[in-house]
């Protein structure tokens, strides 16, 4: 048996099959979403469902040419990719077209390219290859440090369009660092500051801040067992409390209490800390500089709020926490959506019979929402089986870096796991309301070339890497 023959047989036609499945259901489903009664040939090029057609075609060769590409292009040009992507996001920044609010397309003729898309699969190249070196490890701090610039400079740039959504999907990184070795407690600690970041837009910062230094005391007294030393710190700042509060109060007459927890917290931390120093209590500083943070980042979030998200990303945000109610506003495409879904019941309405659909109450119907498509004409049977379909292509893909003999393509692989796992529960859970809406596509299903591109290079980069496994041994 020759190479190439071994390599045919090596490739791994299940997840082949699964994408083609999932990329034809998306072409139909759009071509359900944005239906045409005076152009009903799904192949009529005037229509979204026409131009989807020429995407996926092309999509295919991509896919082919990328089989074909010697197996060394990959780890050998993976630093010039990351860079090149860098360089679209600084172009599209000086010559992009704004759409929405946010300046991240670049146009050549007819042609869209979105460069945030394309620097997702970039910036997995690049932390495979360099994870992927002699001698490095990601527990230890450099490692942690590069592979945090390797993630930021792309987000930096994406920031400045800005692409809230895109700026998101970065993060889906930590799930492939934890895989690879990186403390469960980092992990714990992004998930701390996800939910810091959603409790301190609906609740007082007086209490936040009052409920991180108690959990801050509790904890530290359950880990290092020192009662005493927890007591006199919790005393500390009680006492330094009342004191700026007293004084606040004859001086100053009216100010905000958590500014007074905060520099009572602040002062009393500091001296908290010389006096465990001085006692040689361990892990005493990570914990007082946990807390610090938290409390920073409390205050910072309504900046970040503010800056980094749009006007109706802001609106959609408070609408789902609660904070607004505008069903026929801002909240009119989850609430549409949901409606169109529900309206589906378990076997849906049938193929091109969603009037949701049919009479454009969704916005965003073939790319954003194209799932609510889905629900209301093919209902709960239909919905279950496209999630099955992108549940067995993440266990697929799991699969697949687990018996890869590189570091480089196990690397690789858990990043495309994190990344369609990402995009997937997100996109779905807009759809349903569950989650905020931050425009990201749907893999596969959504309308669009450069997310359909990026998806696809993405998956085939890994089937190539699985398919020549013996070859790549470093």
């Amino acid at each position: 048996m020759n190479r190439r023959t071994s390599f045919v047989r090596n490739i791994d036609w299940t997840i082949v099959l699964v994408y083609l499945l999932l990329v034809i259901m998306g072409w139909v489903n759009i071509y359900a979403a944005v239906y045409n009664e005076q152009h009903k040939s799904i192949f009529e090029l005037s229509q979204r469902y026409g131009s989807q057609m020429i995407l996926i075609l092309a999509a295919f060769v991509l896919a082919f040419v990328i089989l074909l590409i010697d197996l060394k292009f990959y780890t050998f040009f993976a630093y010039p990719i990351y860079g090149f992507s860098l360089l679209l996001l600084v172009l599209v920044l000086v010559m992009g077209r704004e759409i929405n609010g946010a300046k991240a397309w670049l146009f050549i003729g007819s042609l869209s390219i979105q460069p945030a898309e394309f620097a997702k699969f970039a910036t997995t190249l690049a932390i495979a290859k360099y994870l992927s070196a002699y001698n490095i490890k990601v527990t230890s701090l450099r490692a942690l440090l590069s592979v945090g610039v390797l993630i930021f400079l792309p987000m930096l740039l994406i920031i400045l369009q800005p692409d809230a959504g895109s700026l998101l999907v970065f993060f889906s990184f930590s799930i492939m660092l934890f895989r690879e070795g990186l403390p469960g407690v980092v992990l714990l600690f992004g998930f701390v500051i996800a939910v810091l970041f959603f409790v301190s837009l609906v609740v007082l910062k007086v209490y936040i801040i009052a409920a991180i230094v108690l959990i801050g005391y509790l904890v530290f007294m359950l880990y290092t067992h020192k009662y005493k030393e927890t007591f006199i710190g919790f005393s500390l700042t009680v006492t330094l409390f009342v004191i700026f509060w007293g004084i606040a109060k004859i001086a100053f007459k009216q100010v905000d209490f958590y500014y007074i927890i905060a520099a009572s917290f602040f002062l009393s931390g500091t001296v908290f800390l010389v006096i465990t120093f001085f006692r040689k209590i361990r892990h005493v500083a990570i914990f007082v500089l946990f807390l610090f943070g938290s409390i920073s980042f409390s205050y910072s979030v309504t900046y970040m709020y503010t800056n980094l998200l749009h006007g109706h990303q802001r609106d959609r945000m408070d609408i789902l926490l609660g904070l607004k109610q505008d069903p026929l506003g801002m909240g009119y495409n989850v609430n549409q959506s949901m409606i169109a879904i529900g309206s589906g019941g378990f076997a849906g309405k049938g193929f091109l019979q969603g009037t949701q659909t049919k009479y454009n109450f969704v916005p965003e119907q073939s790319t954003d929402f194209i799932f609510c498509t889905v629900g209301e004409e093919w209902g709960f049977l239909g919905s279950l089986v496209v999630i099955g379909l992108f549940m067995f292509l993440l266990l697929r893909v799991v699969f697949i870096s687990e018996r890869q003999r590189s570091t480089f393509s196990r690397v690789y692989g858990y990043s495309v796991a994190s990344i369609l796992f990402f995009h997937f529960a997100i996109n779905i859970g807009m759809a349903i309301g569950v989650l905020p809406v931050i425009g990201i596509p749907l893999p596969f299903f959504s309308y669009g070339g450069s997310s359909l591109w990026a998806f696809t290079i993405l998956l085939f980069i890994l089937i190539r890497l699985d398919a020549s496994r013996l070859e790549l041994l470093k």
